[in-house]
């Protein structure tokens, strides 16, 4: 099974809706549960991963905090522009440790994903890791 969403594997965040210095959202792609991207405002809240190469997307996993509704986007241009949703979903709220989410979403090809979060349980999110199956 190969993961993506690993900036290891060339994968990228073009786009994240907010940001703050100690937690940039190049914190999702890196693997680590440990590290994290915070929203820092309303929603909705955005962040678009861009692939190396045009992906079949079979699941997607996402480890995070108080995310409640989630959207989940995908484009098929070089550019990353006109998305249509593939999934989505809303979370169950978890008080003491991450939400571990598993979406299966079956897509051909995509070159990008935008993860789109309508709600949350509190004012801030923070998303840990996404993993892309393919």
């Amino acid at each position: 099974m190969l993961d993506a969403a690993l900036s290891s594997y060339g994968a990228q965040v073009v786009l994240a809706s907010s940001g703050d210095e100690n937690h940039p959202p190049e914190n999702i792609i890196d693997g680590k549960k440990e590290t994290f991207w915070i929203t820092t405002g309303l929603f909705p809240q955005e962040f678009i991963i861009r692939f190396p190469d045009n992906m079949k997307i079979l699941t997607v996993s996402i480890h995070s905090y108080n995310i409640k509704r989630l959207r989940i986007e995908k484009s098929t241009s070089d550019d990353g522009d006109h998305f249509e949703e593939v999934a989505g979903t809303e979370f169950e709220h978890i008080e003491s440790s991450l939400q571990a989410n598993d979406v299966s979403v079956n897509v051909s090809n995509a070159t990008h994903l935008r993860f789109v979060i309508l709600s949350g349980y509190d004012h801030f999110v923070s998303e840990h890791k996404v993993s892309v199956e393919s």
